[in-house]
């Protein structure tokens, strides 16, 4: 019983982290999210998909920094206004 519950969470924390990155490689790769939702609350794309994809490598490399990087990116993404 304990073993298949473990089992479900490790597979749901992978589908997540692969749909992470997925959206991540999408807003690095081509400078727009997928969606009305994310469209409209995220600035600046590129920021927020390489902040994904470092959080996605932390998990991966068990990296504490990795994290703090990649979710300071993330949060860059949605308040940073650049200037031209």
């Amino acid at each position: 019983m304990f073993g298949a519950l473990a089992i479900a969470m490790l597979l749901t924390m992978l589908v997540l982290a692969v749909a992470w990155a997925s959206i991540g490689v999408h807003g690095l790769l081509l400078g727009r999210m997928p969606g009305r939702w994310l469209q409209r609350r995220v600035r600046h794309p590129r920021l927020w998909g390489a902040g994904a994809l470092f959080m996605v490598a932390s998990w991966s490399a068990g990296s504490p920094s990795l994290l703090v990087i990649g979710i300071g990116l993330v949060a860059l993404g949605h308040i940073a206004k650049l200037t031209p």
